[in-house]
């Protein structure tokens, strides 16, 4: 199996994924602190709340497209083709940094319900 440009483009498209799903699912919590944070507020932005019933979905979304994404970077170098993009060294280095920096505040993001009472 080789990385094929279509192949790679879904990685990348995984990440996406990941980075809007856990967006979603930290939107109940992280929209209302950042609104009142900056002084916009109202009974309106109790109702933001309404997508809490909703976080567990995202929650899994986020995860299965970060652990495809990750599995993509990190099987074994034998599915890649020599003459590919994906068994350059440095191709695969950057691949896999920029995994990290999206990962890291993703997963970030998710836990903000469990950290946020320690903010405030």
């Amino acid at each position: 199996m080789t990385d094929t440009p279509s192949t790679s483009g879904r990685t990348a498209w995984a990440q996406i994924g990941a980075v809007l799903a856990a967006i979603g699912a930290s939107l109940c919590c992280v929209a209302p602190l950042v609104l009142l944070s900056i002084g916009v507020g109202g009974a309106w932005v109790s109702s933001l709340t309404a997508l809490e019933p909703y976080r567990p979905i995202f929650i899994i979304a986020t995860v299965a497209l970060l652990g495809f994404t990750g599995w993509r970077l990190y099987r074994r170098e034998d599915d890649c083709a020599p003459d590919e993009a994906c068994a350059n060294p440095a191709v695969k280095r950057r691949q896999r940094l920029i995994f990290w920096l999206v990962a890291l505040p993703v997963l970030a993001l998710l836990a903000f319900p469990w950290y946020a009472p320690a903010l405030l």
